[in-house]
């Protein structure tokens, strides 16, 4: 077996990450000015054709097993020995495990956190330069056409997903539904990043193979044996009055529709981390996470991870918290159903686990929301989504609006210059 040289070494901090992305393919994942991205391509792995109503465990197993298998070839030299340094991969996996799913590897990696920052790099060649690459084009004659559903078929769904709620089928279901753009310029990924870095740097940037965004809602945070997960549910669209938004947090706080779909995804959350971890900690009530266009009802669950042999992996988790009721509903085997019944259009990687795992199994995973697909055959289409929680009490117009604030930082980036 041939072996092969990873080296990670320190490297001066304060680099504004997203200058030094060579292409729009590269890879990143970022929150407030720290994170990780991949220049250039070492290995990617693809896996898809599982069952969407049955056991969703198969493909992050073999993403394990592709995983630990490239581990095991590499020789590691690292100077910091922290989360993220040394060899880590990109993961990126669809909704339903029908569709294709992405482990990336990069050849070259830049990380901050912490105030520490590093470069990483595979193979047994010369210690990469660290250069600043010109700001990208923005798209250009940028045009909009509908997604799979019209306005008011999308809200006649919300209606028929209302009935099945009501009539006891189920407590919740998300629906999302989509919107495509075209422009006379490639789609770069990067520009689309730069914009949404400037206005939600509480969230978490990202790019995995052309699915690109900013995501409020981490899925697990795996390092040194806790494992933290971030449940959104419940949101109300910011009016740009301050006053008046401070209002709204707290109508948002006290909504008994809003509290009892964040009720849900926390329990969802809970029940599917308790048989890794030794002790749980569930805040009492959630707190009001305020971004540039929406409120969300927030919970950060934590967990302290089960001493054993194997302890848990990233996968591992993954396996079992993916689909939360955030992006599901409950109970979740239903809710797969009526989505699959009711939505009308095909997910790919949106509302799937995205980030990274390192050498360790630690890592970060989001889910993938607030987020663009580009066309990767026609790299001037992109297509973005948006999802809603419907309860009982849910109203089809005012979730259609909700879709639409969902839709607005995906929109924005694209429309500035």
């Amino acid at each position: 077996m041939n072996s092969i040289p990873v080296k990670t070494i320190e490297i001066s901090h304060g680099l504004d990450l997203l200058k030094h992305l060579p292409e729009s393919k590269s890879l990143a994942w970022i929150r407030g000015g720290d994170g990780i991205i991949g220049i250039g391509e070492f290995e990617r792995f693809e896996v898809s054709g599982g069952n969407f109503s049955g056991n969703d465990r198969d493909r992050f197993a073999q993403m394990r097993t592709w995983w630990q298998a490239k581990l095991a070839k590499f020789i590691v030299t690292d100077d910091l020995h922290l989360s993220g340094t040394g060899p880590i991969a990109f993961i990126s996996a669809s909704f339903d495990p029908a569709e294709k799913s992405v482990v990336v590897i990069p050849k070259i990696i830049i990380g901050q956190r912490n105030g520490k920052s590093w470069l990483t790099w595979i193979g047994d060649l010369p210690k990469p330069e660290i250069v600043e690459y010109p700001k990208p084009e923005a798209p250009l004659n940028l045009s909009w056409e509908g997604g799979a559903l019209e306005p008011h078929l999308w809200e006649s769904v919300v209606a028929k997903a209302v009935e099945r709620i009501t009539a006891g089928e189920l407590d919740k279901v998300v629906l999302a539904r989509d919107l495509t753009a075209h422009s006379d310029l490639p789609f770069d990924a990067r520009h689309i990043m730069l914009k949404l870095a400037e206005k939600y740097s509480a969230t978490w940037v990202f790019n995995i193979d052309g699915l690109v965004g900013a995501t409020p809602e981490l899925l697990l945070r795996l390092n040194k044996g806790l494992v933290t997960s971030r449940v959104l549910a419940g949101t109300i669209q910011r009016t740009g009055d301050d006053e008046h938004d401070l209002a709204l947090a707290g109508s948002l706080a006290r909504s008994s529709k809003d509290l009892e779909e964040h009720k849900y995804a926390v329990q969802s959350v809970t029940q599917s981390l308790m048989p890794f971890c030794s002790s749980t900690n569930i805040p009492e009530s959630p707190f009001v996470l305020h971004l540039a266009n929406v409120m969300h009802l927030a919970t950060d669950v934590t967990g302290v991870i089960s001493d054993s042999l194997t302890p848990a992996d990233l996968f591992a988790l993954a396996e079992v918290l993916h689909p939360s009721a955030a992006v599901c509903g409950t109970p979740r085997e239903i809710a797969k159903k009526v989505i699959s019944d009711l939505e009308g259009m095909n997910r790919g990687r949106y509302a799937g686990p995205a980030g990274w795992i390192d050498s360790r199994g630690e890592g970060e995973l989001g889910i993938a929301l607030r987020c663009a697909q580009i066309d990767p055959n026609n790299q001037k289409q992109i297509r973005l989504f948006a999802g809603c929680g419907i309860v009982a009490g849910s109203d089809p117009k005012k979730e259609y609006a909700e879709s639409q604030a969902k839709l607005l930082p995906i929109r924005e980036a694209l429309e500035s210059h």
